[in-house]
């Protein structure tokens, strides 16, 4: 099963509205998947442990596994070509 890390400063608010709209997106699309939340700084500290990264902040370039922005899953702009982009990556 791929696993995809949402990703935004504090690991809290703006993560969980996104964790939320990924995996409602994902059941939908019957896309398997297990979603998990983190902070910005658990980047940082080393390996990440996913297929995908999804990130409302800035990601530090040492990342090598793809990352979306996730900002217009918050302002609804553009909320459907994230989403579309997020399913496309997982597939």
């Amino acid at each position: 099963m791929k696993k995809v890390l949402i990703i935004c400063g504090t690991g809290v608010a703006t993560s969980t509205v996104v964790a939320a709209k990924v995996r409602d997106h994902l059941a939908a699309a019957g896309i398997g998947a297990e979603v998990s939340q983190g902070k910005v700084m658990d980047l940082v500290r080393g390996e990440v442990d996913a297929d995908l990264v999804v990130a409302t902040t800035d990601v530090p370039e040492s990342v090598t596994v793809p990352v979306i922005r996730a900002l217009p899953l918050l302002t609804g702009v553009g909320q459907e070509a994230v989403l579309d982009e997020i399913s496309q990556a997982l597939s």
